[in-house]
This record gives C-alpha cells, structure tokens and sequence, in this order.
C-alpha cells in the first residue's frame, strides 16, 4: 500500500480539523502552525477558530480501510498532525463523535492518537475504559517535567498501545519507571527541524535508545533534524557545541534535514509495537 504522509512512522495522516493552543515547549516552533499560515489561516490560540473539512475528506479513511481489507494488512493512521483530538474547547465535541465513529468503522486502520493533553481524554473519549483495539494513545515528552506530569494521566486511560513520542527531544529523559513496568509499548523520538530548531545532544537520543533496549520496548529514531553531529574532517560555517547534563561536550552542524537523515551509530532504529 502506498504510504500517503511523509511523517517515518506512519502510513497516512487524517485530521478532524486543523488548529491549536500552545501549550509546553515543544509547540515553541509549532511545524502545523507554520503550514497553516502558508494557506493563510490564523488558526493557533484559543479565541482563533478551527479549519473544517467535507465529506470527501471523511471518506478517504474509508478507502484506505478497504485496501488495507484487500490487502490483508493493517495500516497506520496519525490522527492528527494539524491539531490535538484532546483539546479542550466544546466546539469539538461533534467532530470528536465522528471521529470515535470513524474509528470503529475502520477496523483495518490502527489509529495514532498523539496528544499534549492526555488529562482531557477520560472527558470526550468514548473507551476510557475498555480498549479500542485498533486505538493506540500516545503523548509528547520533551524533557523530565512533561514526561512527568503527562505519561503518569495518559496511564489512566486503557489502550491497545500506549506510546511516547519525544519529539523535538529538548534534554535527557529517564523513562526507566515506565519502561520497566511495561506499561509505555512504543518510543518515538527525534531531533527538532525548521529555522529555528534547537540543537539536540547526541547523549540525549542514545539514553532512550538504550533505555528502550533494555526493557525491550521498541524504539523509532524519526530523525536528527537540522543539527546533527559533525563529521570527522567536515569542515561547516554553522557548528556550535552543545554539553549534556554531565558536561559531555560535542559538535553538532546546521545541515538540510534529509542530509542530516536518522541514522544513529551506523543503524536506522524502525522500532514498531506489536498490537
């Protein structure tokens, strides 16, 4: 099957709406905001109002859960890039309710719901409970404190696949307590792209990799982003030096992000869970 979206991770990407509030550090360089604004929609913030969409759109997640029918696979489905299906704004509410609909006429599409606001899911989400089996709930950490304050209310919603996305990855994260139990099946993670993305410490993306290695929880580096470490002998006019938490100092270049790619110690790390 034909992969429709160009996120590593996924096979197509399906938003409900398009639209936000910022909420933690990660949004600083919002991507989805960016692109918005490229059509010209003004659509971050909680005064701004959401981008709808028609029956067309609703039906292509349809098509895809024949194919994948046909096909006899199953496919992936981010849900959504443009927005957070868990932002609190009543608005929503009948958007959601096509969408929980969507879901469970789809049943050959696992849908990745990726959140910032796993505490709002036991108030709109219909399988709090009882897991959706085609349903996998996820959350962002960036560094200790969201991974903290997040992973610990999305462990109060039951799902197929819970997961972490840490991305942009914004410093170390120990997930050591979570890894352990079982109870995170899946880590996403990766470095920040776009003009003003900040640099992240080689060290940071090996700890979770080898955190993730010893709990055998599969691990997906997405990718480094515009700063990746130097090579040896390259010789680049953007290098800036970046220490981690113990002082461990190393020299990241400003390069495009395909050339910078996902390599991490000579391997590509394509961790998926099994549902």
């Amino acid at each position: 099957m034909a992969r429709d979206s160009q996120i590593e991770w996924t096979h197509h990407t399906f938003n409900p709406w398009w639209g936000c509030v910022k909420l933690s550090p990660a949004c600083a360089h919002c991507y989805a905001e960016s692109w918005a604004r490229r059509f010209g929609d003004e659509l971050w913030g909680g005064d701004a109002p959401r981008r709808f969409f028609g029956e067309q759109h609703w039906r292509e997640p349809l098509r895809w859960n024949e194919d994948a029918a046909r096909l006899g696979t199953r496919t992936r489905v981010f849900c959504a890039s443009m927005a957070d299906v868990f932002e609190p704004r009543t608005d929503l509410d009948p958007w959601r309710e096509r969408l929980w609909d969507l879901i469970e006429k789809t049943p050959q599409l696992d849908w990745l719901l990726l959140t910032k606001r796993p505490g709002h899911i036991k108030h709109v989400y219909p399988w709090v409970s009882v897991p959706q089996e085609n349903v996998w709930l996820g959350t962002t950490a960036e560094n200790q404190r969201w991974a903290d304050r997040r992973i610990e209310r999305l462990l109060t919603v039951e799902a197929t696949v819970r997961f972490l996305s840490c991305e942009p990855l914004l410093s170390a994260i120990d997930l050591t307590r979570w890894l352990k139990r079982d109870q995170i099946s899946w880590v996403i993670a990766g470095g920040e792209s776009g003009k003003q993305a900040r640099p992240m410490h080689p060290n940071w993306i090996r700890t979770l990799r080898d955190q993730c290695e010893i709990h055998r929880v599969p691990f997906h580096f997405k990718q480094w982003g515009h700063w990746s470490p130097e090579a040896q002998g390259e010789r680049s006019n953007n290098v800036i030096e970046l220490s981690d938490e113990t002082g461990m100092s190393e020299r990241l270049s400003w390069r495009p992000k395909k050339l910078s790619g996902r390599v991490l110690d000579g391997q590509t790390w394509n961790g998926y869970p099994h549902a």
